[in-house]
């Protein structure tokens, strides 16, 4: 079996798909055989949740650094053994019908990589936006052909309101970020959370806005913890994707164009 794995920033989220190659019809995007999430923090706990799983290959996307590798890679030895393969995903000049056109296709996010070929794979032959908006919020472009044509990178939604409490003497913490029903808010929590929120379905639209210049019709794709409270205030069409990075994982790894190997992405 074939362990995708979803390194972000705060949290990991891991899945095995069910057999085959193709993605059912979206929104029934991929069935998960089995299928996990937790804090880094605890990535301890991983091979103990793994122990019994029949997995022979493992592929991750990681952007949380040098020491969540070493300890995650500590994991998959100690619950599958040394005949594992274990492919660490990286951005590529093209792969599964995205051509990244990043100045150096290397730098580009390996999350923000696999979150592209997912949104290709599940919406075919459409210029896209994908909005990934978990600790950060990234914005992709992609034309109907399949080019990735640049991004934009700013705060999360978390990290926005957060900052407002570090860097400012009278305004609180925002311990929890709630759906809003209104723009203007009557107290100060929810006040922050509404201009963040505001800013950040701002700049999504804006994007949104500045590729259908060029592409026309363009689709918006939301994922990321955020995305339920960010879709509830748009005012374009957008679909909501849960894992897009880890269906993107899939894709790539059932892509039998180019296969990837133990070798190819280490």
């Amino acid at each position: 079996m074939l362990l995708l794995i979803d390194v972000g920033n705060t949290r990991l989220k891991w899945g095995i798909a069910q057999d085959g190659r193709q993605l059912p019809a979206y929104p029934d995007a991929v069935r998960w055989r089995h299928f996990g999430t937790l804090d880094c923090a605890d990535v301890a706990q991983l091979a103990q949740a793994w122990q019994g799983l029949g997995v022979s290959r493992v592929l991750i996307s990681n952007v949380a650094g040098a020491a969540l590798r070493e300890s995650l890679q500590g994991q998959l030895l100690a619950a599958f053994g040394e005949r594992v393969s274990i492919v660490w995903f990286a951005s590529l000049p093209a792969l599964a019908g995205v051509r990244n056109t990043y100045r150096n296709p290397e730098q580009l996010g390996c999350d923000r990589f696999a979150a592209l070929i997912g949104a290709r794979a599940l919406f075919p032959s459409r210029a896209l936006l994908v909005a990934t908006c978990g600790t950060a919020t990234t914005v992709d472009a992609m034309t109907a052909g399949g080019d990735f044509i640049g991004g934009m990178i700013l705060p999360g939604l978390g990290m926005m309101t957060a900052s407002l409490a570090r860097n400012t003497a009278q305004l609180p913490q925002v311990d929890q970020i709630v759906a809003m029903t209104t723009p203007f808010a009557d107290n100060t929590a929810d006040a922050i959370v509404a201009g963040c929120l505001a800013a950040q379905v701002g700049a999504i639209e804006h994007a949104l806005a500045e590729h259908c210049v060029h592409q026309g019709e363009v689709l918006c794709v939301l994922a990321g913890g955020a995305a339920p409270l960010l879709a509830a205030h748009m005012v374009a069409p957008c679909e909501k994707v849960d894992n897009l990075v880890l269906i993107g994982l899939h894709v790539a790894a059932t892509d039998p164009d180019q296969p990837l190997t133990v070798h190819s992405l280490c």
